[in-house]
């Protein structure tokens, strides 16, 4: 039986009280609730595909939230978006992806504490990056590889997970390497286009250059950070790359 819906009355009471009514009273209580024709699962999977296809994101996101308590699994809901992606657009899936991601979140992945898959890397995940959470948006997690000569740590990024733009002081020396090991991330230089990155890829990120780094939207990421010596370093933490942005950004590096 699906569930009563009040989100017209909720929202839209006093302003549009007739369409209130209608999206309530007969949108999801009589359409949405002939179940002997179609169960309550597959009207979210037909209205989560309609709305896919016309773009209409924010009533996708809604449609997601309410297929996912319909039965609709995450997997299932990634199939979808990769089927129609040949049908309706790729961008279009680039854009949704996140949005599953966000959905889905609190289910756990089966692998390591915290949810993290266990094949990753040969290289350990460490504990939750906790003292620099509030500088990334999502989950991350740091291990120390070592601190001798320089210090080396591998920094493991959840879907969608990214830092905010930050930039390594120096006046002289300084600056950042990064060794990508699993998954896929990006890079980005302030006024410049974004890189994707695979394990294997390098950055070598210059002092005093503003700059983000982070997983890609359904990937999990690891790379290795070196903090490169020099002379009076500190790290200056920007303003966050915010989800519009983020997500535009597979969307500019297809077309």
């Amino acid at each position: 039986m699906a569930k009563k819906q009040t989100a017209g009355r909720d929202h839209l009471g006093t302003l549009a009280p007739k369409f209130a009514e209608l999206n309530d009273d007969v949108l999801f209580g009589e359409v949405w609730s002939r179940e002997q024709q179609l169960s309550a699962r597959d009207r979210s999977m037909i209205t989560i595909a309609a709305l896919f296809s016309a773009g209409l994101y924010p009533q996708l996101k809604s449609h997601l939230a309410l297929g996912k308590e319909h039965g609709v699994t995450k997997e299932e809901a990634v199939e979808i978006v990769t089927q129609l992606a040949f049908y309706c657009g790729w961008p279009k899936a680039w854009s949704t992806f996140p949005l599953i991601q966000e959905i889905y979140r609190d289910e756990e992945v089966v692998g390591l504490p915290n949810g993290v898959p266990s094949n990753l890397s040969c290289f350990p995940v460490g504990e939750p990056n906790t003292a620099f959470a509030q500088y990334f948006v999502g989950r991350s997690f740091l291990a120390p590889l070592t601190m001798e000569q320089i210090p080396t740590f591998n920094v493991t990024f959840e879907p969608g997970c990214r830092n905010n733009w930050h930039i390594h002081h120096a006046d002289k020396g300084g600056g950042q390497l990064l060794i990508c090991v699993s998954g896929r991330g990006w890079y980005q230089e302030w006024g410049k286009e974004p890189r994707e990155l695979h394990p294997g890829d390098i950055v070598n990120i210059p002092a005093n250059v503003k700059h983000w780094h982070g997983a890609g939207a359904d990937s999990w990421f690891q790379h290795i950070a070196q903090e490169i010596p020099g002379e009076n370093t500190k790290t200056e933490w920007c303003e966050a790359v915010g989800d519009e942005q983020y997500g535009k950004l597979h969307e500019t590096i297809i077309s």
